[in-house]
């Protein structure tokens, strides 16, 4: 049953993806993506997910945020 904030047309998972949450979600994992194919070339093989994310926060991600914002 449809709510106020929540059209009949629009289901729960469109809801979610359409939210600025996790578009911000999907812009961070971009560039994390992103930092994960460069330092795997420089590296001459794959880091791996994990190596790059907590990398790229601890590199990166302060600056990135703040770039966002502006």
């Amino acid at each position: 049953m449809p709510t106020e904030s929540q059209p009949e047309d629009m289901s729960q998972s469109e809801i979610i993806t359409r939210s600025s949450l996790y578009q911000e979600f999907l812009a961070e994992r971009k560039e994390i993506l992103k930092h994960k194919w460069l330092e795997s070339e420089k590296a001459g093989y794959d880091i791996g997910f994990e190596r790059a994310l907590l990398d790229w926060i601890r590199r990166h991600r302060d600056k990135w945020r703040a770039s966002r914002k502006d």
